[in-house]
């Protein structure tokens, strides 16, 4: 398959127990291709490696690198998952010549494919682009099979990533190009934004949120002491559409926690505020995908926007099915 890379079981790789008491001890590295219905729960961590989408951006480049530093990081950490749950490290989706259209197309085949086979597709980026090829999958995945479920994507992000695509598609046009579809086809456009901040954000995007009916948190509110409040607007969210698609954004979270990022700030949310609010995604059992967005492992610092991006995948893997 063109734009695919098989799993690299090299980058897999800690502590060794032969007891599966660490990940990289847990996860199989299985072809996409390969990859068959399972009988039990299985997860599939695919990798985008593109930051083409940065660039047109005018973002700092190198979150290509991203999707293997995650998994290297990933590997180390202990393994309490059911013995009736599978791991597979699906490989990565890569960009070449540019084309980033093409890397997008090929992760949403990737990503249907994997929802057809009952994987629960975790993708690591990589730029944002990657929102519009992981959203069409599952798209076409509930199309394939005929089902008219709508899809709310939560988008846990310092910025609305609503800028029109009218010089070219990129990094900060992908939730902008899901709406302009959705209203072609007729069909909602159920966008919630968690950690909008002001400063990252210039009054034409905002407007842009009001038109399209993006409901969003600024950063001020999306705080612990808010907590109660924030679980009221997402439960209310939920409510309203038939299955939820999860996308973390790395450069939402304050640059303390961060570094490693395409736009770093200090002015961003803690990782404490996001668990609580995934802790009640997954509660609400329509969570079907995930991805991580922004990796830059070119500005990170000992390692710790890779912690955090594993240690993220660590708790939402474990409360889907952990012992």
């Amino acid at each position: 398959m063109k734009y695919y890379t098989n799993p690299n079981k090299d980058i897999w790789h800690g502590r060794v127990s032969n007891k599966y008491l660490y990940l990289h001890e847990k996860v199989r590295c299985v072809p996409l291709l390969e990859i068959s219905e399972p009988s039990k729960k299985s997860i599939a961590l695919l990798g985008y490696a593109c930051d083409e989408g940065v660039k047109r951006n005018q973002g700092r480049i190198g979150a290509a690198q991203g999707p293997e530093v995650i998994k290297r990081s990933l590997g180390k950490f202990p393994n309490h998952l059911a013995s009736t749950v599978l791991l597979h490290d699906a490989g990565t989706i890569s960009c070449e010549d540019e084309n980033m259209e093409a890397a997008q197309e090929t992760l949403s085949k990737a990503v249907a494919s994997l929802l057809e086979k009952k994987q629960f597709p975790i993708v690591l980026g990589g730029g944002h682009d990657m929102a519009y090829g992981h959203y069409h999958g599952i798209k076409n995945f509930l199309d394939s099979e005929n089902n008219k479920q709508t899809i709310g994507i939560i988008n846990f992000d310092a910025h609305f990533d609503l800028r029109q695509n009218t010089i070219n598609n990129n990094s900060g046009t992908p939730f902008y190009q899901i709406a302009k579809e959705s209203k072609r086809e007729d069909i909602p456009f159920n966008y919630l934004c968690l950690g909008i901040r002001k400063d990252a954000n210039d009054r034409t995007l905002f407007q842009t949120a009001k038109d399209l009916n993006v409901t969003y948190i600024l950063s001020d509110t999306f705080q612990m002491q808010f907590l109660d409040e924030i679980n009221t607007w997402i439960e209310a969210f939920i409510k309203n559409v038939d299955k939820v698609y999860v996308t973390i954004d790395l450069d939402g979270f304050s640059s303390a926690y961060a570094p490693g990022v395409s736009a770093p700030s200090p002015m961003g949310f803690t990782p404490e505020i996001v668990l609580e609010c995934l802790k009640t995604i997954i509660g609400s059992g329509k969570l079907i995908s995930l991805d991580i967005a922004e990796m830059n492992p070119k500005f990170d610092i000992d390692g710790q926007t890779a912690k955090l991006a594993a240690s993220l995948l660590h708790y939402m893997m474990h409360a889907l099915w952990g012992n």
